[in-house]
């Protein structure tokens, strides 16, 4: 991770990250509040198991290559741990990285056996998932040694985002599918993210001039960075569980008659009431289209009773 790419790389996978686990949380938490209506317009089970599937497979798979980059590429240890004949560590940073790969990779793994067989409980994917953020909080706490002012400074503040994941994820295998912890978890992947590309920005400038690093000054505005890339991962993920819910209910009333026969009487005054719910959140010019539709409805059918009386007249 010694340049702007080492750390750009992993920032853009928990960024992407991040923003899947809010759509996901959003969407899991939405449909379980509105089971009841419309289940054939939401997600199932089914799918929920089979993302829940890919996802860990593209851990996996980036864990893996995470690893190899770290051991095989240019000056990498090539999975060698003690150099014989300088007699001492060879590239201990490459191997903590390639150590926390590891444990995300595991904690995928497990994942996968939990969602595809029987073998496992299901809290056990989010036991493992907490490990491994705390086993990279861990590595990177020892990972500053002899380092400037400010390269340390940046590498703390990440590890409070760090350490607030392990501590969502331990909570979350007592309290599995609860949505405020899993959009918690969410906001803070979003902020390791962002957070490794502001590293690399101040640490590895591409363009522009180099930072000083031992300036207090520079210290203290990124302590007020960090609050701001706090704020964006908040507000963007609360975005996202708007915009879910927007989606989410657009689906709703878009339930066709066929399936509301389906439901029952309860189901059917739920769904009503909740739809009514809805419209007090729909623009002005919608529910004026939907006065409009209702009134030319009642004025047809008044039409029509009257030209039916005529006809009984006429008879």
């Amino acid at each position: 991770m010694g340049s702007f790419a080492g750390h750009a790389l992993p920032g853009g996978f928990f960024l992407f990250v991040g923003l899947w686990w809010s759509i996901k949380s959003s969407l899991w938490h939405l449909t379980r509040r509105n089971k009841s209506i419309g289940s054939t317009r939401l997600p199932s089970r089914a799918v929920q198991r089979r993302l829940e599937i890919i996802e860990s497979s593209v851990i996996v798979f980036f864990s893996v290559v995470g690893i190899i980059a770290e051991q095989f590429a240019a000056n990498g240890p090539k999975l060698q741990l003690f150099d014989y004949t300088e007699n001492h560590w060879k590239d201990m940073m490459n191997w903590q990285h390639s150590t926390m790969y590891l444990f995300f990779g595991l904690a995928a793994a497990v994942s996968l056996i939990v969602h595809t067989t029987a073998a496992a409980p299901l809290p056990l994917d989010r036991l493992m998932l907490g490990l491994a953020f705390f086993n990279e909080g861990f590595l990177f706490f020892y990972h500053l040694h002899g380092r400037t002012t400010l390269d340390v400074t940046v590498h703390q503040l990440l590890l409070y985002a760090i350490f607030g994941q392990a501590l969502v994820a331990f909570l979350e295998v007592f309290h599995r599918g609860n949505a405020i912890l899993e959009l918690i978890r969410s906001a803070l992947t979003i902020l390791q993210g962002s957070w490794f590309w502001q590293i690399g920005f101040i640490m590895y400038p591409p363009n522009g001039p180099q930072w000083d690093l031992n300036d207090h000054s520079s210290v203290m505005f990124v302590t007020v960075c960090f609050s701001w890339h706090l704020m964006f991962a908040l507000l963007f993920t609360g975005l996202v569980y708007s915009a879910v819910g927007c989606v989410v209910r657009a689906r709703l009333r878009r339930t066709p008659p066929m399936e509301m026969g389906l439901l029952s009487n309860q189901e059917r005054e739920i769904w009503s009431q909740r739809m009514k719910s809805y419209e007090k959140y729909m623009p002005g010019f919608i529910l004026m289209f939907s006065y409009h539709s209702l009134l030319d409805s009642v004025t047809k059918e008044k039409c029509i009773g009257n030209n039916s009386r005529e006809m009984k007249g006429t008879f």
